[in-house]
């Protein structure tokens, strides 16, 4: 049934892109997806005919996940203890491409005096370190993958040179973020693999509000073009969800 839906869904959202090669066995591994664009790439990428592993910190309350993924796997991406299970079970699992998805917008810290140190260790835990984690554990799956593409959900509000202020932790961790896959792109481009992150756009989610610019759908639909659109050279580079280069 989830191939039939797939086939359908792939004829009205996904033509003209470079979708799945028939007979082609690809597979993605999306963290955080349950909801917002997590699970859009889910929907999208199975119904390009992607083999889609979704991780989720609830599985149990992922429904619409279970409606679209191959494989749903618990995963705290700030738990080191989760992390490593989910590399336990995941074992000889080949992952084409890798969707450091999973994030966290706390929105409080405005201004210095609005800092809150716990809050902004969580958020680096989440967005910045949570990528880190998650793929030094997954790099025999992704090693023993054909595509060897790794992508981290940034946010142009990492970005130093059009940074205006405001929400210290947050713009923080996506600046991190966007240093680490900078260095993946050194040591891990010469076996083959393309480091790259993407901003997706101001996006009607739960993080992004509902005043957001861009659907879920809008923004993935670019987001997976850009990502089967991907080439030896843009490892290391940072885009948004049009293809268009973002200034770090």
């Amino acid at each position: 049934m989830k191939r039939l839906i797939a086939i359908f869904l792939c004829l009205s959202v996904c033509l003209g892109g470079r979708s799945v090669l028939a007979g082609e066995d690809v597979t993605v591994l999306i963290t955080g997806a349950n909801r917002g664009i997590g699970l859009e790439y889910a929907k999208q990428m199975s119904a390009k005919g992607y083999r889609v592993i979704g991780t989720a910190r609830n599985p149990s309350q992922a429904d619409e996940l279970d409606v679209v993924a191959d494989r749903i796997e618990q995963l705290d991406v700030a738990d080191a203890s989760s992390v490593a299970a989910l590399a336990d079970r995941l074992e000889g699992v080949a992952i084409d491409i890798l969707i450091n998805n999973a994030g966290i917008f706390p929105r409080e810290d405005v201004t210095l005096d609005k800092v809150d140190f716990e809050m902004m260790e969580r958020v680096l835990a989440v967005n910045t370190l949570g990528p880190l984690r998650v793929t030094r554990a997954l790099m025999p799956n992704l090693q023993a993958g054909k595509r060897k593409i790794i992508v981290s959900m940034t946010s142009g509000l990492g970005s130093i040179e059009k940074s205006n202020g405001r929400w210290y932790a947050y713009r923080s961790s996506k600046t991190a973020l966007n240093q680490i896959n900078k260095i993946w792109s050194v040591e891990l481009g010469p076996e083959g693999f393309i480091c790259t992150v993407l901003h997706p756009g101001w996006v009607r989610t739960d993080m992004g509000g509902p005043d957001a610019t861009y659907s879920p759908e809008e923004s993935v639909a670019g987001l997976v073009r850009v990502i089967e659109g991907l080439g030896p050279d843009d490892n290391g580079q940072f885009y948004d969800f049009q293809g268009n280069v973002i200034p770090w």
